[in-house]
């Protein structure tokens, strides 16, 4: 199902999602922005991973002077770069997760938002170990979730997206238990406070679980 994303939500289709979003959606979208950017210093080199078509990397550069981004999608990358002329200071590659072509400790902070480590469809140790060989010593990696608390506005949302043609019909009798699955085979799962400590306990990490505007679950790694 990683191919579902580049071949139905990407690049113009992906940013309808967003486009269609309740207010309660752009206040969760909006919340998981500040937490990221409220941990960006001035001068910090910033790594984006699945970074679409570039709608956070547009708030993270108000906060620092390099942002790159990276997304498996090449209509992602394309769209970027409409989506982003004009702006200065960011970077896009047409890149996987587990295997990022930056040298070790290149990055002051690596971000994993939208519920990356789940919608990848890669290994998530392997990703959050590629994350943290890229982050410099002292750095920070973050990985994003969606909280317990918000099912019914994500559940509603994706309904939203289904009537609009930007995912399949929603299986009902299937969706639930944090896994909505759509009848054209798609499937999005949330990726829960157990699944950030098993992974970090494999990556032998300490991690940070901090949930915020109770729609928003952070895993905040420092790296020593």
């Amino acid at each position: 199902m990683n191919d579902y994303y580049v071949k139905n939500l990407s690049g113009a289709q992906l940013q309808k999602c967003y486009e269609i979003a309740s207010p309660r959606i752009r206040q969760y979208l909006d919340a998981e922005i500040e937490f990221v950017c409220n941990k960006i210093n001035s001068g910090d080199q910033l790594l984006e991973l699945g970074c679409g078509y570039g709608r956070a990397m547009k708030y993270f550069l108000d906060k620092t002077d390099l942002v790159v981004g990276i997304d498996n999608s090449e209509e992602n990358i394309r769209y970027a770069h409409e989506y982003l002329k004009g702006v200065f200071g960011w970077q896009v590659f047409v890149m996987n997760a587990i295997d990022l072509l930056f040298d070790d400790n290149s990055f002051d902070l690596v971000v994993c938002i939208q519920n990356g480590l789940s919608a990848f469809r890669e290994d998530p140790v392997r990703i959050m170990s590629e994350a943290l060989r890229v982050t410099k010593k002292g750095g920070v990696a973050l990985f994003s979730t969606y909280s317990e608390k918000f099912w019914n506005e994500r559940l509603k949302w994706f309904r939203d997206q289904a009537a609009h043609g930007l995912v399949g019909e929603i299986d009902e009798e299937k969706t639930g238990n944090g896994m909505i699955v759509c009848k054209d085979g798609f499937t999005a799962r949330t990726f829960s406070r157990g699944d950030f400590h098993q992974c970090a306990n494999k990556v032998e990490v300490d991690i940070n679980l901090i949930e915020i505007d109770k729609s928003v679950l952070f895993c905040e790694i420092y790296k020593n």
